[in-house]
Order: structure tokens, then C-alpha cells, then sequence
């Protein structure tokens, strides 16, 4: 993967407070999500990685410039704040117009951005009403629309699911899983860790302004081997099942659900366990509903480094 934006020893101090820790990363195209706890440091690395702020301490690169102080390159990065700051009295197509003006277009292709962006974001219908009256849902939205409408490279956006409805939300998280698909850098923060998941499996994980972990969700979960992998099981017969798994050696521990109609079981090698799953449900005939693993995901990672 080559590197769009790279952060080396990166540190990043107010005072006393210390945001980052020493954090090295690389990111390249497509979707990486930003995860961890309120307080964790997302909000200043992606400050950093915009240029809003200067490193205390260590270097931050996008497309293997320094962003600091490096106005030409902010064309090319898309930034969607978490806090609103708006021209209240603009309506949404006059605030996307101000700002498009700010890059070297001209005026009838700072129209047909406008029009674009509007429509990408589903804010057409609204496009002349003023920002004052916006929802907090349409607020989130028009953010969105001046982050995409100079067509950027680099997309940086802090917590934009926040404040939307579960349509509005879908719409997004499509939106973000197609500008990755197409090549562009998109950097989502967010706390809620489901979300992201539904974006993307390529993860930064931070916490206390350091990074856990970075890449991809299930490899980084496959690489934490001192915690047994859970699988549960729905199935016809779970005390059979249990019975026929009871006996391999990598098989740690089986529970049952109160219910009585599936099982979770423990595994340290899961690759064996799935692979001698379906010869078992066939030998003892065993019809399966249901196979899941709560470990496989955001929240378990999470709190397995965070341990």
C-alpha cells in the first residue's frame, strides 16, 4: 500500500497534556476508520493530518509533503469538522459557493459544484434555504458537501454519522464505502465502533493518544492469541454438538444460551474448529441455523487491546 499520509514518532502536546504519544502510522487509498474512545486523540491527529496544527514533535506527511504551512496541498484534502461553523444567514448552495471560491475555478464551474455536491449529499431540494434553519441532520450533510466539492484526494472526516437519522446514516456510510472504491484516501473518526465496521474493516485504533492497533480488524483480532476465539453456534442439536466437541484439544470451553437452542464455544486454532465443523453437523445429524463470532469484531478488538 503506498503511503497518502504518514505520521513518524508523531507527538502532540498542550502543556501539560500530552494528545499523541509517539504515533507512527501509514494510510493509503480507501477507507480507513478512525476508532476509539472520546479523548483518545483522533480529533488532533486529524487536525495534524489537515494542517491545523503543527506537531509537537515528530513529522506528518500527505502524498510525501509536509502539510504544515503547505497551503497548495490543502486543495487537494477535504476536512468535515465535528463542531458546526457556519455562516448562518448563507443558505447551503451560497456557503458551498463561498468556499468553492476559494479554489481556481470559475464561476460556472464553481455552479456546476455546487449543483453536484448538493445532489451527492441529498440537499438539492434545500439548496436555498438558509443554514439557520437547517436540522442538525441537514447541518451534517452540508459539512459533508463543502468536504467533497473541490473533489479532493484526501478525505477527513470527524464523526459526520453524528446527529442523523438511521436513513441519513445509510446514505452516508454508502457514500463513504463508494469514494473509497474509487480510489480516494477517506479518514473516518468516529467512537461508535459498529459504524465504522460498516464502512470499512481497515482500522487505526487509538486510545490515550496512542495507536493500538492498525490495519485490518480480523487480522489484528487473528494476531491476539492469548484470547480464545468464540464462535456461537444456533443449531437443532446443541447438546449433541456440544458432545461431538467436548473431545478436540483446542476446544477450551462450551456454554449453552438459557434458551437451550445454541451453544458458544472456545477455540484457540478457530481455522481448525470451522474446518471440521460441517463433517460434525453431518456425522451427527445436526441441522445448523446460525453461526456467528461475537470476537469478530470492532468492540472485541477494542477491548482486548485496551485490557
Amino acid at each position: 500500500m503506498s503511503a497518502l499520509v504518514e505520521g513518524k514518532t508523531l507527538s502532540k502536546w498542550y502543556g501539560q497534556i500530552v494528545a499523541l504519544n509517539n504515533v507512527t502510522f501509514t494510510i493509503g487509498q480507501g477507507v480507513v476508520g478512525l476508532l476509539g474512545p472520546n479523548g483518545a486523540g483522533k480529533s488532533t491527529l486529524m487536525k495534524l493530518i489537515t494542517g491545523q496544527l503543527r506537531p509537537s514533535q515528530g513529522e506528518i506527511t500527505v502524498f510525501g509533503e509536509s502539510i504544515w504551512n503547505n497551503f497548495p496541498l490543502f486543495h487537494r484534502i477535504g476536512f468535515c469538522p465535528e463542531q458546526d461553523s457556519f455562516y448562518e444567514r448563507m443558505t447551503g448552495a451560497e456557503f458551498l459557493s463561498a468556499l468553492l471560491h476559494m479554489h481556481p475555478f470559475g464561476d460556472a464551474e464553481i455552479g456546476k459544484r455546487v449543483d453536484s455536491a448538493l445532489e451527492t449529499v441529498n440537499l438539492s431540494s434545500v439548496r436555498d434555504k438558509k443554514i439557520a434553519a437547517y436540522s442538525k441532520g441537514m447541518r451534517q450533510r452540508i459539512k459533508l458537501a463543502q468536504a467533497i466539492a473541490h473533489d479532493p484526494d484526501v478525505m477527513v472526516l470527524d464523526e459526520p454519522l453524528a446527529g442523523m437519522d438511521p436513513v441519513g446514516r445509510r446514505d452516508i456510510i454508502q457514500l463513504v464505502r463508494r469514494w473509497g472504491t474509487e480510489g480516494k484516501c477517506v479518514i473516518v473518526s468516529s467512537h461508535i465502533l459498529h459504524e465504522v465496521e460498516a464502512m470499512t474493516s481497515t482500522i487505526l485504533l487509538m486510545h490515550n493518544g496512542k495507536v493500538l492497533a492498525e490495519g485490518d480488524v480480523h487480522q489484528i483480532r487473528d494476531l491476539i492469541d492469548r484470547h480464545p476465539h468464540s464462535i456461537h453456534i444456533r443449531c437443532s442439536k446443541p447438546r449433541k454438538l456440544a458432545e461431538a466437541l467436548v473431545g478436540f484439544p483446542d476446544v477450551e470451553s462450551i456454554r449453552f444460551d438459557p434458551e437451550g437452542d445454541a451453544l458458544t464455544a472456545e477455540s484457540r486454532q478457530p481455522d481448525e474448529f470451522y474446518g471440521r465443523l460441517p463433517e460434525l453437523m453431518l456425522d451427527n445429524d445436526i441441522e445448523l441455523e446460525e453461526i456467528t463470532s461475537p470476537d469478530d469484531n470492532l468492540q472485541a478488538v477494542f477491548q482486548y487491546l485496551v485490557k
